[in-house]
Order: C-alpha cells, then structure tokens, then sequence
C-alpha cells in the first residue's frame, strides 16, 4: 500500500483487497459512517487473520488476541504487537492481510479519531469477538458442530456482534435511527446471521479441505448423513435434504433483515443501500445454492457479475419504497424453503468483564441472558472469499 496517504486513505486503499462485498456496501454509507464501519470491519479481519493463522497454537492464539484487545482500547504497544504478528505469520496468510498487520498502527489512529460512542461499540464488538472465536476455533473438526444453537452461537460471535455494532453505530449517528432502536437491537443479530450462514452453506466443501465444518450434526445425524465422512462424492439425498433446512433458516433470517433494514427511515438511502446490497447478495446466493444441490465449490454457486448490477440497480431505485422493496425481496426469494424461527437470543459469555460494557452517550444494554442464540465460515464480517 502507498505509505504517504493519510491512515483513513489507507483504509479506503487496504479494503477492496480484504473484502470485494463491503468496498461495494460500505461506500454506500454517509461519510462519517463510512470512516467507523471500515475501522471496524478492519479491526475484525485482522483479528480474524490472527485466528485463522496455523503456524500459530492456541495458547498463543489466544495471547495475541487478548493483546490485540487492549491496543483496540489504547493500551499497549501496537508496534510491538505488529511486529510480533507479523514474524509469525505462515504464507498461508495473504499478502494483503500481512500488509494489514503491518499497519496495524494506522488503522488505530483511525480508531482513536472517532466519536466516544463509535469507540465503544467497535470495542465491545472486537471483545466479543477476540472471546468468542477461539472456543469454536480449538474444537474444530469435520465433525461439525453438535446442535443447531452451537451454530447460533458460531454465527453470534463471528458476525451477530457486529450486527450489534452497527445498529450503535447507526443510533449514534442519527437521532431518528435511535427512535427505533428497540426493533433494531432485535433484528441485529438474526440480520448477521443470516448472511453468515449463506457464507458457510456456499463455502461447505472449502471449510471441509481446511479441515472445518459448521454444519450441525443435530440436522444431519437424522437423515442418515455422517459428516466427519462426508465428500463431494458421497454426499447423497440426505445431505441435500440438510441443505434445504439450514438454506430455509437463513432465508427466514434474511427476511429479518429486510425488516431492520425498513425500520432505517427512508431518508437515510445511504444506510439502506448498505444493507440491501448485502441482503440482495445473499438471497440470490441462497437461490444458486438451492438450485445446485450437487454444487462442489463455492465457484459454482457464486453469482455473476450481472446479477450484482441487477441487484444494486434494483435496490437502488427503489430504496424509499418499502412496499416495492418487499416485492423485490419476495420475488428474489421465490421459491426457497422458510423455516419458522425460535426467540433470537443472545450467547452469555462466561467472562463477567463482558457481560456489560458501558458506553458513554450510548445505551448498550446488558449482554444477554440465555445461552442458544437464534441471532453471520469463520472469515466474520462478510469475507469467506467477498
């Protein structure tokens, strides 16, 4: 990256590198937003970065992830921590990703430039995360994960708490956001989370050659399919009737977000445009899916470039409309199985420090109280190749 540019021109530089999807949406936001989300789906990746990294154990994972939570907060050194990072990283870590490490420091400054309440939001979210993470991280296997409430809480910890960030950070802004920010605070993290699991659902079979499944063994154990055995090549009826179920929780979820989204005021185009595009993305991922059950890699259900177009023009010309955008929304989903959810709940993490956060000027409220969250691979915050 051009080291004479200001630390926010490197983050508008670094971004289409980490993440094609969010250097589409996240421009989309009013300047001011602009700044914080990319700061924070920055400090996200590279915290992801730091996990995913497999020259590195757990313990010490772990470590630099508790270090990287107080450089976030401004205390220590993060020139230390960079370089220490830095060292250790394999070649299986992207160049771009490393560039990121290295100027670690400059997105900081960035962190450090904005609104008490922005800080405090992007803090917890990197707190949350940084604790949630590893514990899903340490067990993985082809296994997959035990119940559906564990991918509930998968997906609450690598993408719901952002869902949750961003809701602060749009009350925060405006003032008429904050008028509906109880309906808000509810639909956050089902939002995340739905765009989370069409992530995971596209990417199934390159999670499995890393050596990683989310899918539920709750789901897939009835219809007679074992996952830690599963291959392109065995993978039969049972495993496609397991798909339309997880693919049905994710369009139900994704309906979610159209509801969030609705309860932006109409106004704000930029925010909604943020949202949308994301949305729209993920309905017509899910509709590939559905329809190539027999898909071997995400290559094969991805959408073309076209349909990208069709989508932002769409959602563009219509973005006031909220009847018009419902419309669009149903059209889109046509056709896709619906599953029915339970009450969205948040995960209680076990760390008291992080049951509450207070924010100055905010009104983030306790954490949660029961644990299953109903609330988006790893790779948090919209990546998993975008």
């Amino acid at each position: 990256m051009d080291s004479g540019i200001t630390d926010e021109g490197y983050q508008d530089q670094i971004l289409p590198h980490v993440s094609r999807t969010f250097a589409l949406t996240i421009p989309q936001l009013p300047p001011r937003l602009k700044v914080a989300v990319t700061n924070a789906y920055l400090l996200c990746r590279i915290a992801d970065t730091i996990e995913d990294e497999p020259a590195l154990s757990p313990t010490e994972t772990l470590a630099l992830l508790e270090r990287f939570q107080r450089v976030v907060g401004g205390r220590g050194d993060s020139a230390a921590l960079a370089e220490d990072i830095e060292k250790r990283l394999s070649s299986r870590t992207l160049e771009t990703e490393r560039d990121l490490i290295v100027n670690m420091a400059r997105v900081l400054h960035v962190t450090a430039s904005l609104s008490p309440g922005q800080r405090a939001a992007i803090q917890r979210c990197v707190d949350l995360m940084c604790y949630g993470m590893p514990r899903f991280q340490s067990t993985t296997s082809l296994e997959g994960l035990s119940r559906r409430t564990d991918l509930d809480e998968y997906c609450y910890y690598v993408a719901g708490v952002v869902g949750d960030m961003l809701t602060e950070l749009f009350c925060e802004y405006s003032p008429d956001i904050a008028q509906n920010r109880a309906q808000l605070s509810r639909l956050a993290v089902s939002f995340a989370q739905g765009l989370q699991m069409t992530n995971i659902l596209k990417d199934v079979w390159e999670d499995r050659s890393r050596g990683a499944c989310w899918l539920p063994r709750e789901v897939f154990a009835p219809l007679h399919v074992d996952l830690a055995g599963l291959s392109p090549e065995t993978a039969g009826p049972g495993f496609d009737a397991g798909m339309r179920d997880l693919i049905g929780v994710a369009h139900a979820h994704l309906r979610n977000a159209l509801d969030y989204t609705l309860a932006i005021p109409s106004a704000e185009t930029g925010i909604r445009r943020f949202c949308l595009w994301a949305i729209g993305l993920a309905v017509l991922t899910l509709q590939k899916i559905h329809n190539n059950p027999g898909f071997t890699a995400g290559a094969q259900v991805k959408i073309s470039r076209s349909a990208v177009s069709w989508t932002r023009f769409f959602a563009n010309l219509s973005v006031r409309n909220d009847w018009l955008l419902r419309q669009l929304f149903a059209r889109a989903a046509r056709g896709l199985p619906l599953a029915r959810l339970p009450e969205v709940r948040r995960p209680q993490p076990a760390r008291p420090d992080l049951e509450r956060i207070d924010v100055e000027g905010s009104a983030i409220d306790e954490f949660a109280v029961v644990h299953g969250a109903e609330p988006v691979r790893r790779r948090s915050y919209g990546s998993s190749g975008t």
